[in-house]
């Protein structure tokens, strides 16, 4: 295996445009890019970029007439169909969605196929992470789920165990109801409750299909409000533990930055250093339990300029071996960029003043009267049993 780092880059990627109104701005991608680069992280990785996804690839997921659909409106937008969730205030239609939706698929499962077949320990892909896309409808500003095809196309080449952790504030629905009935992937997902967020799904007792499914999908709904060291309290108390059980031979991970205090579109209050101390985790658990197969995307993540690009480049540093510290001051020439692109003055640090992030081990006992502490216990009576492990 090559101990080489993959980073699946294509300029194009950034035509994934919804419009000016629109909360998923696409600066926020070549922000990211541009900071990778001006700390030296592209020449400490393999950057590189896959075909896009083809139709017999986006099947493996998605219906045909679904991606027909999508075809219709990137040809002519005027021809959504609002009942393929084209058309919609989450997902306008836009001349080119069908090829730059399928651009950014590929990269995710090309990235897969790399790992799967050991030509690199990691890859990441932060374009990726569209994880609402179900088979035969766009949601939550995603057309195709990179993710869903990214585990189909392991199954594909053979993988028995593959582990999907999503950090996203939002439930990961669509990756949960495409591995709802297979025992092969276990899906796992923390994020806000569904009683304050989109899509109003990720209940504790979701825990796949009865039969063989029972067990394959894992919810941590979290209270608004929960901060840094809930937020690592219940990463620890749920995964870590899941993960040595299961014993992947890929963990695939999404890490939608909107988990952060100054997301516009959630409530939950996590700091940039708190990501970034799961995305350690998730590497140190890939090394642990998967021989280090491990892809990671991106996802939602709507600070589009102080939160977006430091979180992901901390994400592409930790899978090239080359951590960038927090306490670095970021380069005066990306800050110029932000600047001349956006009219803000962009951060100063790559840190929110917060690292190293504290928690309180889930082993050292329980309060059931915290709101936080019952929303894990909930987890774990949920679906730990399923499992053969122990609340």
């Amino acid at each position: 295996m090559s101990g080489r780092a993959l980073l699946m880059w294509d300029e194009a990627v950034t035509q994934y445009d919804f419009g000016s109104e629109h909360p998923m701005d696409p600066v926020r991608l070549a922000l990211t890019m541009s900071l990778v680069r001006a700390y030296g992280l592209d020449r400490a990785v393999d950057v590189v970029a896959a075909k896009p996804a083809g139709d017999s690839t986006l099947r493996l997921v998605h219906r045909e007439d679904y991606v027909a659909a999508v075809r219709a409106a990137s040809a002519d937008p005027r021809r959504a169909d609002q009942a393929y969730g084209l058309g919609t205030v989450d997902d306008p239609a836009f001349a080119g969605m069908h090829e730059v939706s399928a651009l950014i698929a590929g990269q995710s499962v090309g990235a897969a196929e790399a790992v799967w077949r050991g030509e690199a320990a990691h890859a990441v892909n932060f374009a990726g992470g569209l994880h609402h896309a179900m088979p035969g409808a766009a949601s939550g500003f995603c057309i195709y789920n990179d993710a869903s095809l990214a585990i189909a196309r392991l199954l594909e080449l053979g993988a028995e165990r593959v582990m999907y952790v999503d950090v996203d504030v939002h439930h990961g629905d669509g990756v949960q109801a495409a591995f709802w009935e297979d025992p092969r992937v276990l899906t796992v997902s923390l994020h806000e409750h569904p009683r304050t967020l989109f899509p109003q799904t990720g209940w504790p007792e979701e825990t796949g299909a009865a039969g063989a499914g029972e067990g394959g999908a894992v919810n941590v709904a979290l209270p608004a409000g929960t901060g840094d060291a809930g937020w690592l309290r219940a990463f620890h108390a749920v995964v870590p533990e899941l993960v040595a059980d299961f014993r992947p031979q890929v963990l695939v991970t999404q890490h939608g930055a909107d988990t952060h205090f100054e997301d516009p579109l959630a409530h939950l209050a996590v700091s940039l250093d708190a990501q970034r101390a799961v995305q350690e985790a998730c590497h140190e658990l890939a090394h642990e339990y998967a021989e280090g197969r491990w892809l990671a995307l991106g996802g939602g993540g709507y600070a589009v300029v102080d939160v977006v690009p430091r979180s992901w480049t901390h994400l592409v540093g930790i899978a090239a071996h080359a951590p960038v510290d927090p306490e670095s001051v970021i380069p005066a020439s990306w800050r110029d960029e932000v600047c001349a692109r956006t009219r803000q003055p962009g951060p100063a640090r790559m840190t929110d003043g917060r690292w190293p992030v504290g928690f309180r081990d889930w082993a050292e006992g329980y309060d059931p009267a915290d709101r936080l502490d019952q929303a894990v216990l909930a987890t774990r009576k949920a679906a730990f049993p399923l499992r053969g492990m122990l609340a």
